[in-house]
């Protein structure tokens, strides 16, 4: 029970505020559209500032704020073609498996940390961390549209971020370019998927995983 303890012994407006945060990563998971992507991914940066503000440098909180920014920039300016609701309900399916398998890969790790014996300052950041992360998760299984997708991307990179940032207090501390590989490799693949949906939209005529059958040699 100390798992539950530990939230529960915050004041109702810290809870609802990390609720509320973890509930804005959830937004683009369940709701469509490259509007509502790039509203969560602007709201995402001082989410990101304010998580990582304490034991990670600057630099790192300035670059995860840049990030979500500029993620949300490309989904204003290039929002993508949209999907025909015929083909919109044809994936119903195939979301309802992906929600399932997701929400079961999460639960498996929420119940490993609920099972260690965390300070309750620890359990709270390691479970947000895993939040995060598993709303990322979700987004790359129930989301299909190639572009958009770096916004799943970005936020498994943020949890894995707040992961390391959980573990620098209580191991040996870890050095100032270990806490921005999540970064960085957020960052790569983030450019790389976003290249993607741009050429599979220009060149195939859609940026939806399912038509990937209109690619030729």
């Amino acid at each position: 029970m100390h798992f539950v303890d530990a939230w529960l012994e915050l004041g109702a407006l810290d809870l609802l505020r990390l609720v509320a945060t973890l509930a804005l990563f959830a937004v683009p998971v369940f709701v469509p559209g490259a509007r509502v992507a790039a509203v969560a991914a602007f709201a995402a940066a001082p989410i990101s500032a304010v998580a990582l503000w304490d034991g990670v440098p600057p630099l790192v909180i300035a670059g995860w704020c840049a990030l979500w920014l500029a993620l949300g920039w490309r989904f204003v300016v290039s929002p993508g073609s949209r999907r025909p609701a015929a083909e919109r309900a044809a994936g119903l399916e195939s979301g309802l498996i992906g929600l399932a398998l997701g929400g079961a890969l999460i639960a498996l790790v929420l119940a490993a940390i609920a099972r260690e014996d965390f300070p309750p300052l620890l359990t709270r950041r390691t479970s947000y961390a895993l939040g995060v992360l598993g709303m990322g998760l979700l987004h790359l299984m129930l989301r299909r549209h190639t572009a958009r997708a770096a916004f799943g991307i970005a936020a498994l990179g943020l949890g894995v971020q707040l992961f390391v940032a959980a573990a620098a207090h209580v191991q040996v501390p870890v050095p100032a370019h270990g806490l921005a590989t999540p970064l960085l490799a957020a960052a790569l693949a983030v450019a790389l998927v976003l290249r993607i949906g741009e050429g599979r939209e220009r060149y195939a005529g859609s940026p939806w995983v399912g038509d990937a059958h209109l690619l030729h040699d």
